[in-house]
């Protein structure tokens, strides 16, 4: 079993920035990427971005793409978001999600409680 352990979020203006942190322990050995997915107030969940933990292979939704940037220490089983110029619309639950594939990150079953981002205007 993997336990999830995230850090970071908070209120921000607009414009503002934010670190996420997830640390990935337990059982894995059989975790090659991690990430984060959101669930903005009464809309659907959304993959955030994504990051192999070998070669560092990267994914972002178009709506963060050129604002937030993702990365992750393989020895660690750590992964990081960088939240830059972030508007209301970021504003969500956000939670790490690690797994061997990539269709195992939207499982809620592999997520961790979450961290709240609340950007206002």
């Amino acid at each position: 079993q993997v336990q999830l352990e995230e850090s970071g979020g908070g209120s921000v203006q607009t414009g503002g920035s934010l670190r996420l942190s997830c640390i990935a322990s337990g059982d894995t050995y059989n975790i090659h990427l991690m990430g984060y997915f959101r669930q903005p107030p009464g809309r659907n969940q959304e993959g955030v971005a994504t990051i192999f933990l070998d070669g560092g292979s990267t994914w972002y939704h178009d709506s963060v793409a050129g604002r937030f940037t993702i990365s992750r220490d393989k020895a660690k089983r750590t992964i990081y978001l960088q939240m830059n110029g972030l508007q209301p619309d970021d504003t969500a639950m956000y939670y790490c999600t690690a797994g061997s594939v990539p269709s195992k990150l939207a499982d809620k079953k592999n997520w961790g409680q979450g961290t709240q981002v609340t950007v206002s205007s």
